[in-house]
């Protein structure tokens, strides 16, 4: 846009500290490096306003023009390149409730390589059993519609009643999962008190569909009933608070727990683990698969039992489970 015209369009004092601006922003940020963004070293910065539709066109043209291709992805066996003829793909999102009236799951599956095909039976791994899919669905906002195929780097909505947990492999009959999924280790710790006992079931049920969805962890207290939700952020929190009390009708507290990283256990010498639970029992909890959890205090008290049990493993992630 000439000089001309933009003063025209916006009025010659707008114009100008327009373009001091920009200035100001090219001097700070300099042109974007693709190839350092498609190695991950940098992120392209926007600056506009969707509720003004200002520099919304801009963000999406660019985003369409630099988004990386599917590439290769590891698996437990081996490398899945994107152009094979055979499909596989792994659930990394689940929603529940997504349409607040029909009370609906949706797992989101990514394809990542050959062709997803409406209504083919497919391997799912985990469960050793064959679903297929009569209405997997591409989503736009709030908009969907039924598709036919999807190919690699596409996303498609799978009903769900229960079956898929994240990081879940589907394929045509191959053995493996996808691996590198993020399955965090949770910073900040919150008991879960239920504040209507008559809403008990409701709320179990919220938080079990609630923290499938991935933004959050849930622990039970080792040998008892206290629900312990992990989060990284506060705001998780209240998102789940709302969440439980809007869509399940369970109205809950949340209290602070002082607990500073979850870790999974494992050892090669059960006796060792099972001493190790039995003298730390305040600090060990199970995660929703019964999988074994030391709740670490401090960086000081892990990096202490750590050192004082060589024997036990503490893992940051719950993907050696898979």
């Amino acid at each position: 846009m000439s000089n001309k015209i933009l003063d025209n369009k916006i009025g010659e004092k707008d114009a100008t500290t327009l373009r001091e601006d920009v200035e100001l922003i090219d001097g700070v940020y300099g042109e974007l490096n693709e190839a350092d963004y498609l190695s991950g070293q940098t992120a392209p910065v926007f600056f506009g306003s969707a509720v003004n539709n200002f520099g919304v066109r801009e963000m999406l043209d660019t985003f369409i023009r630099i988004a990386p291709t599917p590439r290769p992805r590891h698996t437990t066996n081996r490398d899945v390149k994107p152009e094979e003829d055979k499909f596989s793909g792994f659930i990394f999102k689940i929603h529940a409730n997504l349409d607040p009236k029909h009370r609906d799951r949706i797992a989101f599956l990514r394809v990542c390589s050959g062709k997803f095909q409406r209504n083919k039976y497919y391997n799912h791994v985990r469960l050793e059993r064959d679903f297929r899919f009569s209405n997997p669905y591409s989503f736009l906002a709030r908009q969907k519609e039924v598709i036919e195929d999807a190919f690699a780097g596409d996303v498609v909505g799978l009903f769900d009643t229960g079956n898929f947990k994240i990081g879940d492999t589907l394929t045509e009959g191959e053995q493996f999962y996808f691996t590198g999924i993020p399955s965090f280790s949770p910073e900040i710790f919150k008991e879960v008190q239920n504040k209507d006992p008559m809403k008990t079931k409701q709320l179990e049920k919220g938080l079990l569909q609630l923290t499938d969805e991935g933004v959050a962890q849930l622990f039970t207290q080792f040998g008892g009933t206290k629900k312990i939700i992990g989060c990284v952020g506060e705001l998780q929190f209240e998102v789940i608070q709302y969440r439980l009390l809007q869509e399940y009708g369970a109205s809950v507290r949340m209290n602070s727990l002082p607990f500073f990283k979850a870790c999974w256990l494992t050892s090669t010498d059960p006796k060792k683990l099972e001493d190790f639970i039995k003298y730390k029992q305040a600090n060990i909890a199970e995660d929703k698969d019964g999988h074994l959890v030391y709740l670490a205090q401090s960086e000081w008290f892990l990096n202490t039992e750590r050192q004082n049990n060589p024997d036990i493993e503490f893992h940051f992630t719950s993907e050696i489970h898979k």
